[in-house]
C-alpha cells in the first residue's frame, strides 16, 4: 500500500490514507552475517556455561577477539529466547496478565514414564538465519516425545507439540515448564486444563529443572546442528528428526544405566526412583 522506495515521505502517503503515521513500521531486517556469526558464539558459550549473564558473556566474546558491547549481547540473547541459569529471588516472569502456577515437582520422587512431562524452548542455529526448537520430553525416561520448529517465539508451535504428545501417548499427571509467556499463555493452559494435567511451573529456587533441560539441548547441539550448516529450515528439520531418532531409539544415557529412552518409556519393569 505504501511505497518505501518512492520519493515521496512515508508520512504523506499515511496521511493520504488517513492512517497513523506510528502505525507504518519499517519491514524487518533478517540479522547481519556479523550477528549471526555473534549469535552462534553465544549459543555454544551458554551451553558450557548457562549461569553466565550478559556482562560475562561479553567479556568471554571480548576475549576472543569478537568487539561487542553488552548491550548488544543481551539483544541477541533476547532475540535467541536465552537467559542465564541461576538461583535467584524471581526466575523467568509470566507475561503480565498471565497467571502463576505452583511448582509441583519439589521433593517428588518421579518414578514412572508419563508421570511428568516437561517442555522448554532452544535456538538453533542456520548458515543464515536461524529457527526455534520446542521439545515435549517424558521426565523419567528422558524420551522425546514430540518436537516443532518455529521462525517466531509464539505461543502456536508449542501447543502444536503439546498436542501431538498427547495424541501419540495419552498424558502425563504433571506437565512442568519455565514461565516463559508462551507457557503461561491462556492457549496454552487451557489446553493442558482441558486434559485435566496439573500444571507446574518452575518458581524460586528451581533451576535444577533448567539445567536438566539443558543436557537435551547440548546434545542436539553438539552432536548434531553444530557439526552442519543447515541452509533451510526443511534441512534443520531433516537433520533434528534424524537425531532424535537416534537419541531415542539407540542412544545409551548414563543417567538411564545405559539404557535409551526407548527402552526405559516402554519397557520399565522396575521402577528406578529419580528425585526431582
Amino acid at each position: 500500500m505504501i511505497d518505501r522506495n518512492h520519493e515521496l515521505s512515508v508520512s504523506r502517503p499515511a496521511r493520504v490514507l488517513g492512517i497513523s503515521r506510528g502505525s507504518v513500521y519499517y519491514l524487518p531486517q533478517p540479522a547481519s552475517t556479523a550477528d549471526l556469526a555473534l549469535m552462534r558464539r553465544i549459543d555454544e558459550l551458554h551451553l558450557d556455561y548457562p549461569f553466565a549473564g550478559s556482562r560475562m558473556l561479553q567479556g568471554l566474546l571480548n576475549a576472543e577477539g569478537h568487539e561487542v558491547g553488552r548491550l548488544h549481547v543481551r539483544t541477541l540473547m533476547r532475540k535467541m529466547g536465552i537467559e542465564a541459569i541461576y538461583r535467584r529471588p524471581n526466575t523467568s516472569k509470566p507475561a503480565p496478565g498471565h497467571k502463576a502456577y505452583p511448582y509441583l515437582l519439589k521433593n517428588l520422587a518421579i518414578t514412572r514414564p508419563n508421570q511428568v512431562w516437561a517442555m522448554d524452548i532452544s535456538y538453533i542455529p542456520r548458515a543464515r538465519g536461524f529457527v526455534y526448537l520446542c521439545a515435549v520430553i517424558d521426565w523419567f525416561s528422558r524420551r522425546v516425545l514430540s518436537w516443532k520448529l518455529s521462525i517466531t517465539l509464539e505461543t502456536a508451535f508449542c501447543i502444536e507439540a503439546v498436542e501431538e504428545a498427547l495424541s501419540r501417548h495419552g498424558k502425563p499427571e504433571i506437565f512442568n515448564t519455565d514461565q516463559g509467556s508462551q507457557f503461561t499463555s491462556v492457549d496454552f493452559i487451557k489446553l493442558l486444563k482441558a486434559a485435566e494435567i496439573s500444571i507446574s511451573l518452575d518458581g524460586k529456587g528451581a533451576w535444577r529443572d533448567n539445567v536438566f533441560v539443558e543436557r537435551l539441548w547440548r546434545s542436539i547441539k553438539y552432536e548434531e546442528v553444530y557439526l552442519h550448516a543447515y541452509k533451510s529450515v526443511p534441512e534443520v528439520r531433516a537433520g533434528i528428526d534424524r537425531y532424535l531418532a537416534f537419541y531415542n531409539n539407540r542412544r545409551p544415557h548414563s543417567s538411564l544405566d545405559r539404557k535409551t529412552p526407548d527402552q526405559v518409556y516402554f519397557n520399565q519393569p522396575q521402577p528406578i526412583s529419580l528425585a526431582a
